[in-house]
């Protein structure tokens, strides 16, 4: 059993709150944070900026919680679209400025997400094809460069591959390794769902993967929803994420080569779903049924 240090954590997704809206979310972040909490995690996601507060008011909803990390969506294969993109980037990293301080290993990690195109959607290996190889230079720079700014605000940040973009099959993951010298944020859900094999790509990767997001998945589900022509966040409403345990993810498995390659810092437990499709009574039950399967295999 390793000795590194780990702490789990959770993330709004799970209970389907992707963006702020005029509509009111789900639930509100209080009792977000109150069920995260119950139920024996130790970090939470910072979901869309301002959710959960900035701040002073931040650090005061999570109560004694650490902030895992936050999404940073950039269009990386435009370069206009980029720079745009930019200063949402800056204002998330002022979010994590703010945040409860926490030791090195479990400071937040900016998780840099590429955004996605329908035409794209969760076809690995398939008909449709990935970023032309002409297209990857200058799509690694831009990749590069976010890094950059995320070290010189003073923090590491973690690209996280994903059904329906460029950086979706693990044949792009490698490009994308090749090309720069980000860190990943390894999603198993995400992997399983665009073809790879987390427990063998945690071990490949080991010396690059700086964040995990256990998700577990469901090929059926994916296949049926390709078959209808929706879209990704269609996929998440049928539940193509499936609870820990109830999907093809090797649980188990990863949780072990966790041990092996000497992982340290943030697990963050993700079961994407889109709100109104489950209440949040069976959101909350979920959560806490997934803390539990991980704490029965030692994490």
């Amino acid at each position: 059993m390793s000795t590194r240090v780990r702490k789990v954590a959770n993330a709004p997704v799970s209970f389907g709150v992707f963006e702020l809206s005029d509509a009111p979310p789900p639930l509100s972040a209080d009792r977000m944070v109150g069920a995260l909490s119950d139920a024996g995690y130790e970090g939470i996601d910072l979901g869309p900026v301002g959710y959960l507060g900035i701040g002073a008011g931040l650090a005061e909803r999570l109560d004694g919680m650490l902030l895992a990390g936050g999404w940073a969506d950039l269009r990386y294969n435009d370069a206009e679209a980029f720079r745009e993109g930019l200063g949402a980037l800056e204002t998330a990293l002022d979010v994590f400025a703010a945040a409860p301080p926490a030791p090195e290993h479990l400071a937040p990690r900016p998780t840099l997400g590429c955004s996605g195109s329908p035409e794209r959607f969760a076809r690995p290996g398939g008909s449709v094809p990935g970023l032309p190889s002409s297209e990857w230079p200058a799509y690694a720079a831009r990749v590069q460069e976010a890094v950059g700014r995320c070290r010189e605000r003073g923090f590491e940040p973690a690209f996280h591959p994903h059904l329906g973009t460029y950086v979706e099959t693990p044949d792009d993951v490698e490009r994308l390794l090749e090309l720069t010298d980000v860190e990943l944020c390894l999603d198993t859900g995400h992997l399983l769902l665009g073809g790879g094999d987390p427990v063998t790509k945690l071990r490949e990767w080991a010396g690059r993967v700086g964040h995990v997001h256990i998700k577990d998945g469901d090929t059926k589900i994916l296949a049926q929803a390709l078959d209808d022509g929706v879209d990704l966040r269609e996929l998440m409403g049928r539940g193509g994420f499936a609870s820990l345990g109830e999907g093809e993810l090797d649980l188990a498995g990863v949780i072990a080569a966790l041990d092996e390659i000497d992982y340290e810092g943030w697990v963050i437990v993700e079961q994407d779903t889109l709100p109104g499709r489950r209440t949040v009574a069976q959101n909350i039950a979920d959560q806490a049924a997934n803390r539990e399967r991980l704490r029965e295999l030692g994490l």
